[in-house]
């Protein structure tokens, strides 16, 4: 059984929702199980998965909305779509959003998890890195980007969210230079506004929080430019 993956399934049917999940975690999933896309992305902040399952037909944010910004902001992240819409068309417009898979209920279980097997292999296999956990030092603290997690000699352990550990990963592989604002901004929220800016700032706050137990380690602000992570001896 697969006890390494983690999904994320969006389904606003509750009785389809709850078998789903149910089967999976029966399987050896880890899985989560939200009903719509607001709360999808509230996760997808929070945490690190390895697949999404998406329904289409969905109030306020329907799956192909939802595809789409999971695609500009994680990138990173697989999704495939399981619909009761049978059309052609929906087909096609489901994997040109960048979908590895598409799939018309009734959905049978075995073939679902079938289907998600071969996906994450093939996925695995494409990205063998992920296998792998590295760890960062940065000062006396230790950091696991693929766990989120921040560790102190003294310790303390940080479980942080999925964007927090994003952007501590981007401020390391910065290497003492520069990571400019934009560059956050694109990669991480996606879009360079007002309101995301000052989102910005509050996690580099909480970043600043976490690693206030080494004074030897700076995140400097460069005024309208951006940040520069910094651990002196």
């Amino acid at each position: 059984m697969n006890t390494k993956h983690q999904l994320l399934l969006v389904e606003d049917d509750s009785a389809l929702g709850y078998l789903l999940s149910e089967y999976l975690k029966m399987k050896g999933f880890g899985i989560e199980w939200v009903k719509d896309g607001k709360q999808a992305l509230k996760k997808l902040e929070d945490r690190r998965y390895d697949l999404c399952i998406l329904d289409v037909m969905m109030p306020e944010m329907d799956g192909y909305a939802l595809a789409e910004q999971i695609k500009s902001t994680y990138p990173e992240v697989p999704f495939i779509f399981l619909t009761a819409k049978s059309m052609k068309i929906d087909a096609l417009k489901g994997l040109n959003l960048g979908a590895i898979d598409y799939l018309r209920k009734p959905i049978d279980e075995e073939e679902l998890v079938m289907r998600l097997e071969i996906l994450l292999d093939r996925n695995d296999q494409k990205n063998p890195s992920q296998d792998a956990n590295p760890v960062y030092h940065i000062g006396n603290y230790v950091f696991s980007p693929r766990n989120q997690l921040l560790n102190h000699p003294d310790g303390t352990e940080i479980q942080m969210t999925h964007r927090e550990s994003e952007l501590l990963m981007m401020l390391v592989k910065s290497d003492g230079q520069l990571c400019k604002h934009k560059d956050i901004l694109d990669k991480l929220w996606g879009k360079n506004d007002y309101f995301n800016r000052k989102s910005m700032s509050v996690f580099i706050t909480r970043l600043r929080k976490y690693l206030a137990k080494d004074q030897n380690i700076h995140i400097e602000n460069v005024h309208n430019q951006g940040f520069i992570l910094k651990t002196t001896a």
